[in-house]
């Protein structure tokens, strides 16, 4: 009962919406545009993301994609297999009519197209979706684009991923994400206590944590007492998204960035 207390006094003593709450807008808009697109991203921005979010891998020859799923099938008019297949080849692939007719014609950009296009101030999240393998590459497209790196935070699944870019360049921020499951018992997993451990081991600047509304709050206490930065995936409605922000999250992820931006920052905006 006392922890319980301690937490819930911890909460109320944070501010409703801090203005260095960042929006994050997943794979682009892509509640209103092809996800991962360059027409998601520049949606994106016309929304007023703080950040885009999006989802990264190489291909057979050695170029940095842009892709969530390990095939094409999904979200373009081929099913290939991105790791086993070129970038000249992926690059015909129509990557917008699955979302509308109004998108075909959509391509899959590069990480470079998407860097170039970034607007100033702003900054991405780049979410690795293979192994250590695409780090040397990685690096050199952020040095190509000049990003600073202040702008750029990688985020992986992967936690050797997260480990390797930190042991490479430790003023580059890199977040480790984290699904949960609940057991038959009413726990979580992992729980919260291997979660610390495991930023700490690898060095990790923060967790992307996937938005469970019970956590949220100790979540929020347990990354500030590791002084760790504390970011949530992906959330839609307004409702979940302040109490994480009262919780002290740092990032939002959405996928309705615009509609976001009325919900912690409009004390009148309906849910």
């Amino acid at each position: 009962m006392e922890s319980i207390l301690v937490l819930f006094f911890v909460i109320l003593a944070l501010p409703f919406v801090s203005a260095a709450t960042l929006i994050v807008a997943h794979r682009g808009a892509s509640a209103h545009a092809p996800e991962n697109t360059m027409a998601a991203f520049q949606e994106a921005w016309r929304r007023g993301a703080d950040a885009i979010e999006g989802d990264f891998r190489l291909t057979k020859d050695g170029r940095i994609v842009t892709m969530h799923d390990a095939t094409t099938k999904r979200t373009t008019d081929r099913n290939l297999t991105v790791a086993e297949t070129d970038w000249a080849t992926l690059r015909k692939l129509d990557a917008g009519s699955w979302k509308g007719e109004k998108w075909r014609g959509e391509k899959i950009p590069l990480l470079s197209e998407v860097l170039a296009a970034m607007p100033e101030g702003k900054g991405i999240f780049i979410e690795v979706k293979c192994g250590t393998e695409i780090v040397p590459r990685l690096f050199e497209a952020l040095a190509q684009a000049k990003v600073a790196l202040g702008r750029v935070t990688i985020i992986s699944f992967d936690k050797e991923v997260i480990r390797a870019v930190k042991q490479r360049e430790p003023r580059l921020r890199a977040n480790w994400l984290t699904g949960f499951k609940k057991a038959k018992d009413g726990k979580y997993q992992p729980d919260l206590d291997s979660i610390m451990e495991t930023l700490q081991e690898i060095g990790a600047d923060g967790l992307g944590a996937q938005a469970v509304d019970e956590l949220a709050g100790e979540l929020g206490v347990r990354l500030r007492g590791i002084q760790k930065e504390y970011h949530v995936w992906t959330i839609d409605q307004g409702g979940l998204a302040r109490r994480y922000v009262a919780a002290g999250a740092h990032s939002v992820t959405t996928n309705k960035p615009g509609e976001m931006r009325g919900f912690l920052f409009d004390a009148e905006a309906a849910e």
